[in-house]
């Protein structure tokens, strides 16, 4: 774990991005973007890549936005600033459609023409200018690696709400990453499992199954693992990110789809077996700036029932 994260863990300042476009060599990339009623972000979100990566530097081909089921003016917003927008049921519909972010990214392995592929959200609203050519660093200096995860500070939309101004990613904290702990513990160093700025090699990703709703990001980190090994993955630091944060309400659904995604990979049967205790390895940030683990130690041991301990205790 700890070797891992010291040889597969970059900023997004290791990366030159003119060296970047030389080094596709004749390779194109393509910006995925899936998008759910985000006409007050997207916009800006395509209009900064393409300003940045496509006319300022040539180190995008395209980018796609996948419009799932939106009924505001998502699809407007992103087609007047330069995006190729697709309506994901539009996409194949003799293959059926479904709601859901994931189902948004499979569809998007339809009408692309990237050999790499970089995700990146719909709702941002603030983020480091590196974050496209931190994603694409490791895939285009080294061969071996097959999936890119990125991980960032991410501020509460109100920085005076309690916990502090940095603790956004609360499925990640409260489901994603005890899930891994448990059943995962390989990818215990993966600093945001469930970032949604990632980027992959396009036919990777087209041999895995993908959820079709939340539990996409996951599901890729766990199968990348299973298929190619924890090597295959890297991660980057891309500084801070800031967007909108979802009511409680539709974060309990989001992390009902990343425990399913999680279960469907590492099953343990109806009656699962579980250690007496186990590492948590969450992050933090050191003095510098770097990122920091912090592991913590969690029982989950069992009394057996108080009946039959009584019951001993009168044979005595």
């Amino acid at each position: 774990m700890t070797t891992w994260f010291a040889r597969r863990t970059h900023r997004w300042t290791d990366y030159s991005p003119e060296a970047l476009v030389a080094a596709k060599a004749g390779r194109r990339v393509s910006v995925v973007v899936p998008a759910k009623d985000e006409a007050a972000t997207v916009g800006d979100v395509v209009r900064l890549l393409r300003e940045q990566w496509v006319e300022r530097v040539p180190l995008v081909d395209e980018v796609v936005v996948v419009d799932s089921d939106s009924v505001d003016d998502t699809a407007a917003a992103a087609r007047a600033a330069g995006a190729v927008v697709h309506a994901a049921r539009a996409i194949r519909p003799d293959l059926g459609g479904r709601p859901g972010k994931g189902e948004a990214i499979w569809k998007s392995q339809l009408v692309t023409t990237g050999d790499l592929l970089v995700m990146v959200d719909a709702d941002l609203t603030a983020w480091e200018p590196g974050l496209v050519p931190g994603l694409l660093g490791p895939l285009l200096t080294d061969d071996a690696v097959q999936l890119v995860k990125g991980f960032y500070d991410r501020p509460l939309t109100d920085p005076s709400a309690a916990g502090g101004p940095a603790e956004g990613g609360r499925v990640t904290e409260l489901v994603a990453r005890p899930l891994l702990a448990l059943l995962a513990p390989e990818l215990a160093g993966v600093v945001q499992p469930l970032a949604g700025e990632w980027a992959v090699r396009a036919d990777h990703l087209a041999s895995l199954p993908l959820p079709t709703g939340y539990g996409v990001e996951v599901a890729v980190l766990l199968d990348t693992a299973r298929v190619a090994g924890v090597d295959a993955i890297a991660q980057v630091d891309l500084g801070v990110r800031a967007h909108a944060h979802q009511p409680l309400a539709d974060l309990g659904a989001m992390a009902t789809q990343v425990m399913a995604a999680v279960h469907a990979r590492c099953p343990r049967g109806p009656h699962p077996s579980l250690p007496t205790g186990v590492t948590l390895r969450q992050f933090g940030r050191d003095a510098d700036g770097e990122p920091q683990a912090r592991d913590r130690d969690v029982l989950l041991d069992e009394r057996p029932p108080a009946a039959g301990v009584a019951a001993e205790e009168r044979a005595s």
